[in-house]
């Protein structure tokens, strides 16, 4: 399956962006998206890899998620042919932020 990265995520990474370059870490970042390029390959043999996102299933629409780089969930939904990684949520967040 082919992974694609929606508006949404692509918007999430670039704050997650400045906030490194605010805080003088870009090497923080680099390793962040080069571990989102792994995650990425292994989902697109495995979609089911990660769990459900409890606080989505409200939405009835299959979200999961695998975790990245410790402190970042990748979340996604799979529909064949795609996989469509739809937030990168920091996991300090209060989780209400991740509903829609």
């Amino acid at each position: 399956m082919k992974v694609r990265i929606t508006k949404p995520a692509q918007r999430r990474l670039s704050q997650i962006d400045d906030y490194y370059k605010k805080k003088g870490n870009r090497s923080h970042f680099a390793k962040l998206k080069q571990e989102i390029s792994r995650k990425s390959a292994l989902l697109s043999q495995n979609p089911e890899l990660g769990q459900e996102e409890d606080y989505l299933k409200e939405l009835g629409q299959g979200h999961r998620y695998i975790i990245v780089a410790k402190l970042y969930k990748l979340i996604y939904l799979v529909s064949a042919p795609f996989i469509f990684i739809t937030d990168i949520f920091d996991t300090r967040q209060n989780p209400d932020d991740m509903r829609p």
